[in-house]
């Protein structure tokens, strides 16, 4: 029961952070900016889905863009976890969906970010 309060709890988070217009797809994040990872959706393309996932733009998971191509800003590198640096093309950095890193201190953190944005 508490795995299912945690996921809805998660949702509504989520929705707060769309609907205050506080994500963007990876692949137009600024280079230098950091966000975590809200939702992973191919768009249709299972297989971008699933190759994401497997090389670990799971939901939670902390991205950093490092840097962008020269022409069309494709491929870019970003950082997962800190701990990994991946090449992705502009495709792929759309399917997924990227929001502000939460403050540890609870639900209550994102309230004091929406109330001084």
């Amino acid at each position: 029961m508490n795995a299912y309060i945690g996921q809805e709890r998660q949702a509504l988070e989520v929705g707060r952070l769309v609907k205050a217009g506080l994500t963007q797809p990876l692949g137009q994040m600024p280079r230098g900016s950091i966000g975590r990872i809200l939702a992973v959706s191919g768009m249709g393309d299972r297989d971008v889905e699933r190759g994401l996932l497997e090389m670990g733009f799971i939901e939670g998971a902390c991205v950093e863009v490092l840097h962008y191509g020269l022409l069309g800003r494709d491929p870019l590198a970003v950082r997962i976890n800190q701990s990994m640096t991946v090449a992705l093309r502009q495709v792929e950095a759309n399917a997924v969906l990227v929001g502000p890193l939460l403050d540890p201190a609870g639900p209550g953190a994102l309230a004091s970010q929406e109330h001084s944005v």
